[in-house]
């Protein structure tokens, strides 16, 4: 095997789940939930803070990290804490898993609900009034929404994820973000859970992966459904990478007008025109309007604005990131316009970063596949998608010889028939299995089991999504729901 790179130093996850109530699998939002989550924790002796949008909770933050929502209070999302690499790493995660999924099960028990095993709901509405009910009251929804004119709503049956985030030196950031979007149709295929969407057949093994098209395909700017596009070639640095994102043809999203706020809930100034982010950024000043007040503002362009802009596109992975250290202004755009500048000046600015995975469909440990597969494989199949990401990023020099291999623009068009075929396709397949060897061969011997779910997916042909598809074509639909609620092996 060829030299490793350093990837895995922190493990990280960002689990989200689909909430469905007890008495007919119907979605249904969370109520009281995140207070009776806070009070489980402090029960232990256990820090927990409720997270507000105004009077309205919308998480806990703790030792493990925070227990909030995605887009609708239907979707649960846990941001885990990243954990130290190394020997163990996995199972330090894991264990932080177990120990959430036992919290949200029991939290979620006084409501009568559960979490599905899906990746999207199989049955539930994503009409306006839903949408309306169940969203969760972020100022950035306006934005995408309002201003932007993103069909929002197309996302609120609960279309859940499950995204490893592995961390990567930044000298080798573009490198991992290659590997990992070229060779997301097999993460996708591996991962699929979402044949279904408002009680139909959608043709599809992992429809929720049709989302990001549909979303932005009629967005009021094009570049909007451009970078949810994988590019025609690999980035060849970061400096390529942010051109790509922030260069002619792209719209910038609304900047915050103080410097460290949040993206989803900063104070966003809406620039006047419409300019590309790099225009902006090298402007003196740029006239603008407040999201919150309507006042008409200068927003003067900061180093800020170019690290706060990096969740701007949607494609299969991203490279997310910060800095201990702000750079002048100057000098960002100075080292932007040299080969590999990025990468010199972050690394100098003390840069901690990591490959955010977002191909994985979320798959969890059921009834149904404890008895398919058995609980071994049960009992590692969320952890099997951390697993897979940190195998292809500790063994890069074989990662990108099976991309050279496959050939971008070949890996490329294997997106779509992984989306409706999964491992149905012989292509999908074969690719499955060989990115499989490469991800165990890039983990310790002694983490290799962490492959079970995987392996017995290429070795089966059988994904989620067709466990899921053979239930709801057999069973009553009290018992599809029962079979698929979330079992925790041991």
């Amino acid at each position: 095997m060829s030299a490793r790179v350093a990837a895995g130093a922190k493990l990280g996850l960002e689990l989200e789940m689909p909430v469905a109530g007890r008495a007919d699998g119907a979605s249904v939002p969370v109520r009281d939930y995140f207070e009776r989550l806070a009070g489980l924790r402090r029960e232990r002796g256990q820090a927990a803070a409720l997270v507000r949008i105004g009077e309205v909770a919308v998480g806990v933050s703790g030792p493990l990290g925070e227990s909030g929502l995605d887009n609708g209070f239907n979707l649960l999302e846990t941001a885990f804490a990243p954990v130290a690499g190394g020997a163990g790493g996995l199972d330090r995660l894991d264990a932080a898993v177990r120990e959430e999924l036992a919290d949200v099960r029991t939290a979620l028990a006084a409501d009568a609900a559960f979490v599905l095993n899906a990746s999207e709901h199989p049955d539930c509405t994503l009409d306006e009034e839903w949408y309306h009910r169940v969203r969760v009251p972020r100022p950035i929804y306006r934005e995408l929404a309002g201003y932007r004119g993103w069909l929002h709503r197309a996302g609120i049956d609960a279309k859940a994820q499950n995204g490893p985030c592995t961390a990567v030196p930044v000298r080798e950031a573009v490198r991992a973000l290659n590997v990992s979007l070229a060779l997301a149709p097999a993460l996708m295929a591996l991962y699929a859970n979402s044949p279904l969407q408002a009680g139909r057949e959608t043709g599809l093994k992992e429809n929720r992966m049709t989302l990001w098209d549909r979303m932005f395909r009629h967005a009021r700017f094009a570049g909007d459904h451009f970078l949810q596009q994988l590019p025609e070639r690999p980035f060849r640095d970061l400096g390529d990478h942010f051109r790509w994102m922030y260069g002619a043809g792209t719209a910038s999203r609304a900047l915050s007008w103080h410097a460290g706020d949040d993206y989803k809930s900063a104070v966003s100034v809406y620039l006047e025109g419409d300019p590309a982010l790099g225009r902006f950024l090298r402007a003196a000043a740029w006239a603008g309007r407040r999201g919150d007040t309507g006042e008409r503002v200068m927003l003067a362009p900061r180093a800020e604005h170019f690290v706060y802009s990096q969740f701007a596109h949607f494609l299969d992975a991203r490279w997310r990131y910060r800095l201990a250290r702000m750079p002048a202004l100057p000098d960002l755009l100075a080292a932007w316009d040299r080969p590999g500048g990025l990468e010199a000046l972050f690394e100098a600015c003390g840069c901690d970063g990591y490959i955010e995975a977002r191909a994985f469909g979320a798959v969890f440990p059921d009834a149904q596949l404890l008895r398919e597969a058995g609980a071994d494989v049960g009992a590692g199949v969320i952890l099997g998608a951390s697993a897979l990401q940190l195998g292809l990023l500790a063994n890069l020099d074989e990662a990108e010889a099976l991309v050279r291999q496959w050939g971008w623009l070949e890996l490329r068009g294997l997106r779509a028939p992984a989306i409706r075929h999964a491992l149905d396709d012989a292509r999908v397949r074969a690719l499955c299995g060989e990115v499989l060897a490469v991800a165990q061969a890039g983990l310790a011997p002694a983490d290799r089991h962490w492959l079970r779910y995987p392996r017995y997916v290429v070795e089966s042909g059988t994904t989620a999504a067709d466990l899921q598809l053979r239930l709801w074509r057999s069973a009553p639909r009290a018992t599809f729901y029962r079979e698929r609620a979330l079992q925790l092996p041991g």
